[in-house]
C-alpha cells in the first residue's frame, strides 16, 4: 500500500479542520432577538424566562447564546435587522408588512411566525369624543409609530371607513410617536396635549380602569373579527444560512405559547418578574385568559393588511397569499 507522506496527512487534517469550524460556524452561536413593550410580548419573554430557545437548539446539536434586547416600536427594529445588528425582529404586522415590500429584492425580510391574535383598543379620556368621528383638532392620539405601526394602520383603515374613500389619512395629523407606557403617562397625566392612546395589552386594560377613560375603537371591529397583532420576521440570509437555529425558535416559541394556554398563572407570574414588577400576577393572568387574546403562532387575516395598504400606496406589492410574507417552515398553518 502506498504511504502519504506526513505532510500530505498534516494538511489534510488541517483542510478537514477548517471544514468542520465552517460547518459549525454555519449557525449562529450568538443570536440577537428584539421584543417590545406589552403582554403581547409575552411568548418571547418566556423562552427567555424558560431558556426554550437553548432547549430546542441543543436538541438540535447547536450551543446558543441569546440576547435579548427591547425597542420601543418597529421602526428602529427594521433598522436594526436591515444594518445586521438583529436577528430576530418583533412587533405588529405594520412594520413587518412594510419591510418585506422594501426588501423584497434585497435583504428579502419574510415573517417567521405569528406571536398572538389580539385586539387593539384606542382609549380617550376626551368625555366630548365617543368615536373617531368625534375627533378634532384639540386631540393628540399616541401610538408607537405614526403612519406605519399596525395601530397606525388600523386607525388609516377605520378613518377610511368613517369618513368614506380616499379619507384615510385624515386623522394622520393628530397621532404622535410614543412608546405605550411613555403613552399611558401622558394621556393618564394630561401631559404633552396628549387626551387619546391607541395602545395594546396591559396599557388599554388598565387605562380602561380610569373612570375618565373609555375606548372609542377597536380593531376587531374595524377588521371584522380577529387579526394576528405581532409577528417575528428575518433576513432571507439570516434563514438561510441558520435553518436549524430558525427551526429551533419556531419550535421554542411554539412550546412557550402552549404554556401561555395551559398554564397562565405561570405565564403572569414570569411577565411580573422580568417585565412589569408593578402589576399585580392575577390581574395580568386575567388579561391573559380573555378570550379575545389568542396565543398562537398562526398568522391571522394578513391579507386585509395587505389589500389596504397596496390600495393606498404603502406596499408596492400585493401578495397573492400570507405565505408570501412568511417563510416556508409555517406554511402548512391555516394562516389568512
Amino acid at each position: 500500500m502506498k504511504r502519504v507522506p506526513m505532510a500530505a496527512m498534516t494538511g489534510l487534517a488541517l483542510l478537514m479542520t477548517i471544514v468542520g469550524v465552517c460547518i459549525a460556524s454555519a449557525q449562529t452561536k450568538s443570536v440577537r432577538i428584539a421584543k417590545q413593550f406589552g403582554i403581547s410580548y409575552l411568548p418571547i419573554t418566556i423562552m427567555e424566562s424558560e431558556k426554550l430557545l437553548e432547549k430546542h437548539a441543543k436538541d438540535a446539536g447547536l450551543d446558543v447564546q441569546p440576547q435579548w434586547i427591547q425597542f420601543t416600536s418597529g421602526t428602529p427594529m427594521n433598522d436594526a435587522i436591515i444594518s445586521g445588528n438583529l436577528d430576530f425582529a418583533s412587533g405588529g404586522v405594520g412594520p413587518m408588512i412594510t419591510i418585506w415590500g422594501k426588501t423584497r429584492s434585497s435583504f428579502g425580510v419574510k415573517g417567521v411566525a405569528a406571536l398572538n391574535a389580539m385586539p387593539l383598543y384606542l382609549v380617550s379620556v376626551n368625555p366630548k369624543v365617543k368615536s373617531i368621528a368625534d375627533l378634532t383638532d384639540a386631540d393628540r392620539i399616541a401610538l408607537p409609530a405614526v403612519k406605519t405601526s399596525i395601530q397606525a394602520l388600523t386607525l388609516q383603515m377605520a378613518a377610511e371607513k368613517t369618513f368614506g374613500p380616499g379619507q384615510q389619512y385624515k386623522l394622520d395629523a393628530l397621532t404622535v410617536s410614543m412608546g405605550h407606557p411613555d403613552a399611558q403617562a401622558a394621556m393618564l397625566g394630561e401631559k404633552s396635549g396628549i387626551n387619546a392612546h391607541f395602545g395594546s395589552a396591559p396599557f388599554m386594560y388598565q387605562e380602561l380602569t380610569d373612570p375618565r377613560a373609555h375606548k372609542i375603537l377597536d380593531s376587531y371591529e374595524v377588521m371584522g373579527g380577529p387579526h394576528t397583532f405581532n409577528v417575528v420576521w428575518a433576513t432571507t440570509k439570516f434563514h438561510d444560512e441558520n435553518p436549524k437555529l430558525v427551526r429551533a425558535f419556531i419550535d421554542a416559541l411554539g412550546e412557550a405559547e402552549k404554556i401561555l394556554r395551559d398554564e397562565p398563572a405561570r405565564a403572569a407570574s414570569i411577565y411580573v418578574k422580568l417585565d412589569n414588577p408593578k402589576m399585580d400576577v392575577g390581574e395580568v393572568e386575567r388579561m391573559i385568559r380573555l378570550p379575545e387574546n389568542e396565543w398562537t403562532v398562526v398568522p391571522k387575516n394578513m391579507m386585509a393588511y395587505c389589500t389596504f395598504m397596496h390600495r393606498v400606496g404603502a406596499l408596492s406589492v400585493q401578495p397573492t397569499s400570507w405565505k408570501d410574507l412568511f417563510f416556508p417552515e409555517v406554511a402548512n398553518l391555516p394562516g389568512s
